[in-house]
């Protein structure tokens, strides 16, 4: 068995950046931004007033001052002319301040009679303008790798890029095998159960940027097991769940040496999920996760999460662990670094009473992976542990 960090490191060797292609920026969401772009303009484009009312020379703006409205700016339709000694142009949010003005007052502190103004309150100190470029400016960078959120799409848009240079988003073949599986939605045999691992592993990683194909379940034969390989096809990453361990059934390890995989490893000091394998396969890596539905789940997030994310360029950093006090006394760890599900309870982190890697039902319940290093000594309450947040 080698160490959680190991197998990490090990794992990430395996993978290397995808390609780089261009879409279009409404597709552009959820991309991982793959080269810097630049700003083709400024924003705002020029002096635009920040509120309605009325746009003066600020050197005559005082209380009871009075001018002449001689025209009109609004967005899209700027007032041509140049603002001179006591004259005023209407202007609304968004409109480009015409020449001459540097203030804009607003509408409430001023009375109108006919083409007259009259400031009825002193003036606040602000202009009320937003100056030219105050947003950014032409050639101002977004720096890649970025995984481009609804704000950055926005600011693109505003930056005038119309296309996108992205990562092709990584291929993933999820692949579950064992006679015991049926799908959701089948009846199963006495004998079976409904296979869930796949479907709880491809949305993580649809949620993480990849683009995860389902493979039929694979039966414990040569023959099923070579033939969901060869769907697997051209995929960046094959990720097998059950049948990676050493019983009479598990054959996965086998077949796949035998369509040449060469594994990095195999066991993990770790649970849930001490029988993992990976290797290089193919064009692109393998990775073999335990059947159990939580060690699945738990080597997902630790291991297969950081494999796509560097895959699309991204820092597949260990995860930032977070630290809190502890609710209940825990005996001594053994040798293998366990990831416990936990809950809050009173501003401390408690373990579900059973830690079984086939409880399905106190995964969806956790709120955190509590970590027990390997050896840690015996805990007390209020003792701090470090966890992540699930």
């Amino acid at each position: 068995m080698i160490p959680v960090a190991e197998a990490r490191a090990a794992l990430l060797h395996l993978v290397s950046p995808t390609g780089i292609e261009t879409v279009p920026l409404a597709e552009a969401a959820g991309r991982v931004l793959a080269q810097s772009v630049i700003a083709r303009r400024d924003q705002p484009p020029f002096d635009a007033s920040a509120m309605d009312g009325y746009a003066v020379n600020a050197a005559e703006v005082e209380q009871h001052a009075m001018f002449k409205v001689i025209g009109e700016a609004a967005a899209g339709h700027g007032y041509p002319g140049r603002v001179g000694a006591g004259q005023a142009v209407r202007i609304f949010t968004g409109a480009p301040v015409p020449e001459g003005a540097s203030y804009v007052v607003i509408q409430e502190d001023v009375s109108r009679t006919g083409d007259l103004i009259t400031l009825v309150d002193a003036p606040d100190g602000a202009t009320h303008i937003r100056p030219l470029g105050s947003d950014f400016s032409v050639g101002q960078e977004v720096s890649a790798p970025h995984l481009l959120r609804a704000a950055d799409v926005a600011l693109l848009a505003a930056m005038n890029i119309a296309e996108v240079p992205v990562r092709r988003r990584p291929v993933v073949a999820l692949m579950s095998t064992g006679d015991e599986l049926v799908m959701p939605g089948d009846t199963p045999g006495p004998d079976q159960i409904i296979v869930s691992n796949t479907f709880g592993l491809k949305a993580m990683l649809d949620s993480h940027g990849a683009e995860v194909r389902m493979l039929p379940i694979a039966r414990d034969t040569k023959s099923s097991l070579r033939q969901a390989f060869d769907f697997a096809g051209d995929a960046d990453l094959v990720v097998t769940i059950g049948g990676a361990s050493v019983g009479d059934h598990d054959l996965v390890a086998a077949v796949a040496q035998e369509l040449g995989l060469e594994r990095s490893f195999y066991k993990v000091a770790m649970r849930p999920g001490k029988p993992l394998m990976a290797g290089r396969f193919r064009h692109g890596a393998m990775v073999g996760l335990p059947g159990n539905p939580v060690s699945a789940m738990v080597c997902g997030r630790l291991f297969v999460v950081p494999m796509v994310r560097a895959l699309l360029g991204l820092p597949s950093d260990p995860d930032a662990m977070s630290r809190a006090p502890l609710a209940i006394a825990l005996p001594e760890n053994g040798p293998r670094a366990h990831y416990m599900r936990g809950f809050w309870s009173n501003g401390a982190l408690q373990p579900f009473d059973s830690q079984d890697s086939s409880l399905l039902s106190v995964l969806a319940q956790a709120e955190a992976l509590i970590l027990r290093p390997p050896h840690a000594p015996a805990a007390n309450p209020g003792d701090t542990v470090e966890y992540l947040t699930l």
